[in-house]
């Protein structure tokens, strides 16, 4: 499902060749156990899989349990199960891995395979995000030279007089982090850069002008994505 890009070894050690997924099989298997165990089954929707150019999505009708938080799920944390009824015994038979530390787990496999970091989003759903490799992680060198370059040429072409300006070292930041993750929300981005909130929204505002960047979606929910 996943599998579209396969690595297979020789035969040196057995008569099975060995087959490297793209994606951490045990990462991909715990984000999607994970969602069954802890949705929400008063919900009618259902857990989605869906495997994009550059990254696979889990979706779960369900919300954080109260006091846990995205950031808290990068670590070691207390489990507190939406149905431990399932959660237990998917437990004892091995299904999930030692309580509160699946999300930990999956972080650890995508980066021991080279891969960026997978992102947790609580919206109206909960979602993971596992990143595959792509030619779109060249795309912010290719955006940030556009920039430190003149890219008044492309601008200039729509506005007909006005001249392209060089990137400042803040958008350049904030291109790199939106190429390493398109559903970084403005206020990581101010933290990060160490600017406030609306001068992110206004350097936003910049790359898009520059068409640089673009939104995907509603401001809630969407992403971004850099242009090449």
């Amino acid at each position: 499902m996943f599998n579209r890009n396969l690595q297979q070894s020789g035969r040196d050690k057995s008569i099975l060749a060995d087959v490297e997924s793209e994606l951490p099989l045990q990462a991909v298997t715990e984000a999607i156990v994970n969602a069954v165990c802890h949705r929400d089954y008063t919900s009618n929707e259902s857990v989605q899989v869906m495997l994009f150019k550059n990254r696979l999505e889990i979706w779960n009708p369900g919300q954080l349990p109260y006091g846990l938080t995205i950031e808290m799920l990068k670590t070691k944390h207390v489990s507190r199960p939406a149905n431990p009824l399932l959660a237990r015994p998917m437990y004892l038979y091995g299904s999930i891995e030692q309580v509160g530390t699946g999300t930990e787990m999956i972080i650890e496999k995508c980066i021991e395979q080279g891969l960026r970091v997978p992102v947790f989003e609580q919206n109206t759903n909960f979602v993971i995000t596992l990143w595959r490799e792509d030619e779109n992680e060249n795309s912010v060198n290719n955006a940030v030279k556009k920039g430190t370059e003149k890219v008044g040429e492309k601008v200039g072409e729509k506005v007909g007089e006005k001249v392209g300006e060089k990137l400042t070292e803040n958008q350049q930041k904030i291109l790199t982090n939106i190429a390493e993750n398109p559903y970084i929300s403005a206020s990581e981005l101010a933290a990060i850069v160490k600017i406030s909130k609306r001068k992110i929204e206004e350097n936003l505002s910049k790359l898009k002008d520059k068409d640089l960047i673009e939104r995907i979606g509603p401001a809630k929910g969407g992403h971004w994505r850099v242009i090449k």
